[in-house]
């Protein structure tokens, strides 16, 4: 793709190069609850009018773009997205394909459906847009693995997925990785002959040992610090990551580094004494700054990357 790229958001496509600071791996309408043994608390996210107020306070700090990278089986809602994008006037890039295994819903027959017939599925709602709607999906995601392996049912939508990537042109990602798993999916991606410049790795966090991501960039993916914000008043921890983001700046990778806050959670909101989407821009951001960063690598991980990215240049 050339510069004359474009992406697809919730109100159909825009230019690559109108995306401006982004927020990659976000969950604006979002039910964790649809799994069984965890997050027992009310749904999330169902006042259209607080995720207004959420969204447009990250316009308010310069934001542009949001990637919600929610698929059907934890709570993607397209009309809403839609809706919501017109509302703030924040692009909002939508996700598709199926989460992890414990989320994958019963008639979904993940675990009895051929690779084939999956990717199938994908290709049309890429092409043909989401239900009734019509809105299209502009990205692959969010997608992964459960535990610290790859499942034969999550290898199957990754598959699926490398497959309607081929066929599509669209980017694949946030790979929700623990550690070990992720070698595991890449491996899988390549097998599949997958634009490996073309998929990024969430939760770099969760396993912050240099090598290990190392390991991963020497296989020119993207990969993503995507919990920024979650780990707030851990300064000890947070300091880890700062001084690793840098460290992989240092090393001359700042143009496959990603960030975001991965909100999904009732209490991440700002209304419920969380970060929201601002943390990055009112204190992760200056962190960085303080720390060494310059601000034209820090630029290219909210503005270029999420681009390159999502669009192929």
């Amino acid at each position: 793709m050339g510069a004359d790229a474009t992406v697809m958001t919730v109100l159909g496509p825009i230019p690559a190069d109108r995306l401006g600071f982004t927020l990659p791996h976000e969950h604006i309408y979002c039910r964790l609850q649809q799994a069984d043994y965890r997050y027992t608390g009310g749904d999330q996210f169902d006042d259209d009018d607080v995720m207004a107020s959420e969204v447009s306070a990250f316009a308010e700090r310069g934001g542009a773009t949001i990637f919600d990278l929610s698929v059907p089986d934890n709570g993607r809602s397209p009309e809403r997205l839609r809706a919501l994008s017109e509302r703030t006037g924040v692009h909002i890039v939508m996700g598709c394909g199926w989460y992890r295994e414990n989320y994958y819903l019963p008639e979904e027959r993940i675990d009895r459906r051929p690779v084939g017939d999956l990717a199938e599925e994908l290709v049309r709602e890429i092409t043909e847009g989401a239900g009734g709607a019509g809105i299209r999906p502009g990205v692959i995601g969010e997608i992964g693995a459960e535990k610290t392996w790859v499942s034969p049912a999550e290898e199957r939508v990754l598959r699926a997925a490398a497959r309607a990537h081929r066929e599509t042109g669209l980017a694949v990602g946030a790979l929700h990785a623990v550690g070990p798993a992720a070698p595991e999916q890449l491996t899988i991606l390549e097998e599949e002959d997958v634009d490996m410049s073309r998929v990024a790795v969430a939760h770099c966090e969760s396993y912050p040992h240099l090598r290990y991501l190392l390991g991963l960039l020497e296989r020119d993916v993207y990969i993503m610090f995507d919990n920024c914000g979650q780990y707030r008043g851990m300064g000890e921890f947070e300091d880890r990551i700062i001084d690793l983001i840098r460290e992989l700046i240092d090393r001359g990778f700042a143009d496959r580094l990603m960030l975001s806050h991965d909100v999904c959670k009732f209490g991440q909101l700002r209304i419920h004494g969380g970060t929201g989407f601002v943390y990055l821009p009112e204190t992760f951001l200056p962190a960085l700054l303080e720390r060494g960063v310059d601000a034209s690598a820090i630029e290219t991980m909210t503005h270029d990357n999420p681009r390159r990215w999502l669009a192929g240049i």
